[in-house]
């Protein structure tokens, strides 16, 4: 296909609960590979920057622990600040997002 043909598959607004569950596994286990990894460089030497990095992992595992009770709870996908819906292009790249971009930006 052309690159300057238009995609004329439809695209979903909205993430399945399946879709997003999976889509969060997936960023669960590969933060806690993360923390796994520099917690085991850790072990021989610790400074800032790695301890930096374990917080911030840290905080987006709780993010995560967040958004699968947000699944639970029916209210996945929908900005908690403006309650419209988070584009599904957005979940995909930030499964854990709790806000759509207007208003992280706003938040920043």
């Amino acid at each position: 296909m052309p690159l300057d043909t238009p995609r004329t598959e439809p695209q979903p607004e909205r993430l399945t609960a399946h879709e997003a569950r999976q889509r969060l596994e997936h960023a669960r286990n590969t933060r806690l590979t993360q923390l796994r990894a520099i917690g085991e460089t850790a072990q021989t030497q610790e400074d800032h920057l790695m301890s930096s990095q374990k917080d911030a992992l840290r905080r987006a595992l709780t993010e995560i622990d967040e958004a699968f009770a947000r699944i639970d709870g029916g209210t996945y996908g929908t900005c908690l600040a403006c309650s419209t819906t988070i584009p599904a292009e957005r979940l995909e790249i930030l499964p854990y997002t709790r806000h759509c971009v207007a208003c992280q930006r706003r938040s920043m």
